[in-house]
């Protein structure tokens, strides 16, 4: 048991140093909680929580060696996840400087809803996630899992990535960043757009 704990913690520590990395999901909650409410930006950060657990999951039910397993598969998951971060830049590139409220998140839906999707699909674009999972419970972890491991860890990733994400949305949605973004709208949107193009292309070449 004191291993299985010491295990959880160091998975933890990695987890989070991973959450911290900047990417399309920091970038998504940063613009989000700038640009459209607290409450979107916490829904968006509660969506990248729940893929977090998704992975986890996928990792520890061992569905990650499928994706080496078959190359098709995971190449077919990176083209649409390449895709969609693209798609995603395409929005936030066509953003019109005159408009406050950004066209990424207009939605007939609850608003809070369609955060909590882009989110969510935000983390599942990149399948190398669930290989990154894989690789770290797999040095970190015994060969043979405990029961509980397989709740507790995906609650893990899903009370890190959330907490991270969510202390982003706090921060970034206070008045002050605001209404700095609001002033060079443009320019934030359209590096933002660019790099989250970036990281598409990224992932459709690597």
């Amino acid at each position: 048991m004191g291993s299985d704990i010491h295990a959880i913690a160091a998975i933890g520590g990695v987890l989070a140093l991973g959450a911290m990395s900047p990417g399309q999901s920091f970038i998504l909650v940063a613009r989000t909680a700038l640009a459209a409410s607290r409450r979107a930006s916490l829904a968006v950060s509660l969506g990248m929580g729940t893929g977090a657990a998704i992975f986890a999951l996928i990792a520890l039910l061992g569905l990650q060696s499928l994706l080496l397993a078959v190359p098709w598969l995971y190449q077919t998951l990176k083209i649409a996840g390449g895709l969609y971060l693209l798609y995603l830049a395409f929005r936030l590139l066509r953003a019109r400087p005159s408009h406050a409220m950004p066209e990424l998140y207009d939605s007939p839906t609850a608003p809070q809803t369609h955060a909590f999707r882009l989110g969510l699909l935000t983390q599942l674009s990149n399948p190398n996630t669930a290989l990154v999972f894989g690789s770290v419970f797999a040095a970190l972890l015994n060969q043979q899992i405990a029961g509980w491991m397989y709740v507790t860890l995906p609650l893990l990733a899903f009370v890190i990535d959330f907490l991270w994400y969510a202390l982003v949305a706090l921060l970034l949605s206070s008045a002050r960043p605001r209404s700095v973004y609001l002033r060079f709208k443009t320019g934030f949107d359209r590096v933002s757009g660019a790099v989250m193009a970036m990281l598409g292309i990224r992932l459709l070449l690597k």
